[in-house]
């Protein structure tokens, strides 16, 4: 059996692999088609990095600042949320290397629980979580793209779309050209965004060395704009959790990583301490040039921070917040694209999405849907409102991955395990899981009715498009249920 056929029978059903024999490959070329592990220890590195920094922490210090109620506390919010990301990633590393497979939360749960919870999880993913976030990022790129060109005014609606949706159709042929062209692009554009986080902590270490840190004085930092309750704790965390989203992205490549089982935890030991440095710094900075009041009042933070202290070069804020938003496009693509296909593989999504080009080795058709179900979320617009709902998908499905961690360890306990973590860090992760999403729940349970305020966005698109309505009864033959009508 050469390795094509192998390819196939792993890839397609029976009467796929005789379409594929009739015609997929027609040259009788004897190499196998597989996935190329191209993705070194660097690439590894950027791809976590360009995942966790994009628009996150240009939107939440925000939001993490309103809940929280004080400039100290919503510091410590973050470097909490970095250190409850690295026992996820920690827990993440012993699956990853356990069950070898791409597909990240998805393969894990399919392989621990069965099919079933990794179906529902593999649907809500698709449909749901990663066409949002990408969404999410994408308006965010457009935006501030656009807005040198509208300094007095936001930028028109069908432009931000157009822009966005642009972006979205290149990154998808870069990704189904080459897996080479993808990481690249994500190597040079994570230098990019942290040249740029580099230059607002630069310059805010520079206002603080010249006295200007009100804000953060002890005196200060833990003066409360509102009384703190452990709901508002929670939804902080929430919002800042949405920052810190993308740190378990480079489990759904695993099949690509050279080496998977030194280079996968060596890729997350350095990159989470990296993002939550990277994060505290730069709230830090924001502090050192805006009160809590001025940063609360700032639809976009990092531009306000730029027309406070550079002047004339205050430009370069939203096209480094552009470039960061770009590289964050090309991972989630990059990613979520192989979480289709390991879907597919496994028979819970159609085969088409398991197939691979057969000269670029790439998975043309899952990149396909991705960027499909994307632009069908730009043109119902409104996705910031989804971002609450997002994050609190995201936290279901670690929590479930990780329960499952612990479920595997008493299901299999001689299986052989590169990585064996403390139980102490799976159970102290789902401990915090269960009290954030509680309190996040109780505090803001419209969180929960975002799916039917989706549904009936897309049935009102349907009803545009179509030009249909729902069937209406004629009152005069509508009969009495206590009569009979004879017959």
């Amino acid at each position: 059996m050469d390795g094509t056929e192998t390819n196939r029978r792993n890839c397609a059903k029976p009467e796929q692999q005789k379409m594929l024999d009739s015609g997929g490959n027609q040259s009788g070329s004897k190499d196998r088609v597989t996935l190329k592990k191209e993705i070194g220890l660097l690439s590894a590195c950027a791809i976590i990095i360009g995942n966790i920094i994009g628009s996150g922490i240009f939107i939440s210090p925000k939001g993490v600042l309103d809940h929280a109620g004080s400039v100290g506390f919503s510091l410590i919010v973050w470097v909490l949320g970095g250190g409850i990301c690295a026992l996820g990633s920690l827990c993440y590393a012993e699956l990853g290397v356990t069950i070898p497979k791409s597909g990240g939360d998805y393969s894990y749960v399919t392989e621990i629980f069965g099919g079933l919870v990794g179906f529902l999880l593999l649907w809500s993913a698709v449909l749901i979580m990663y066409p949002t976030t990408l969404a999410v990022i994408a308006l965010t790129f457009s935006n501030y793209v656009l807005q040198p060109a509208f300094p007095n005014c936001l930028p028109p609606y069908i432009a931000t779309r157009l822009l966005a949706t642009t972006c979205v159709l290149f990154l998808t042929w870069v990704n189904c050209s080459s897996v080479r062209w993808g990481t690249r692009i994500q190597d040079i554009f994570t230098v990019g965004k942290l040249l740029a986080l580099v230059l607002i902590i630069v310059v805010g270490m520079i206002q603080i060395a010249k006295g200007h840190y009100d804000a953060l004085a002890p005196q200060t930092a833990f003066e409360f704009i509102k009384d703190p309750s452990v709901g508002q704790i929670a939804l902080a965390f929430l919002q800042a959790s949405f920052a810190y989203s993308g740190w378990n992205f480079l489990n759904y490549v695993t099949e690509e990583v050279v080496e998977p089982r030194k280079n996968l935890p060596r890729a997350i030991y350095i990159s989470i301490p990296l993002v939550t440095l990277v994060y505290t710094l730069t709230n830090i900075a924001y502090f050192s040039s805006m009160s809590p009041q001025e940063l609360l009042d700032s639809n976009a933070v990092a531009v306000t921070f730029g027309e406070k202290l550079l002047g004339v070069f205050s430009w370069v804020m939203p096209i480094s917040v552009a470039l960061s938003t770009f590289g964050g496009i090309n991972g989630y693509l990059f990613t979520s694209s192989r979480l289709c296909f390991s879907g597919a593989r496994e028979g819970h999504l159609p085969y088409l999405l398991a197939m691979i080009h057969l000269k670029s080795c790439t998975p043309i058709p899952a990149l396909l849907v991705c960027c499909t179900a994307t632009i069908v979320i730009l043109c119902i617009g409104d996705t910031h409102n989804l971002i609450n709902y997002v994050s609190f998908i995201n936290y279901l499905s670690y929590g479930v991955t990780i329960a499952g961690l612990l479920y595997y360890r008493w299901k299999k306990p001689k299986l052989f395990r590169p990585i064996k973590v403390n139980l102490l860090v799976p159970c102290s992760y789902l401990v915090f899981w269960a009290v954030l999403l509680g309190f996040s729940l109780y505090s803001e349970p419209v969180v929960c009715d975002q799916p039917k305020r989706l549904c009936i966005r897309v049935t009102y698109l349907g009803q545009r498009l179509c030009y249909v309505v729902f069937p209406q009864d004629d009152p005069s033959e509508i009969q009495p249920l206590t009569e009979k009508s004879e017959l």
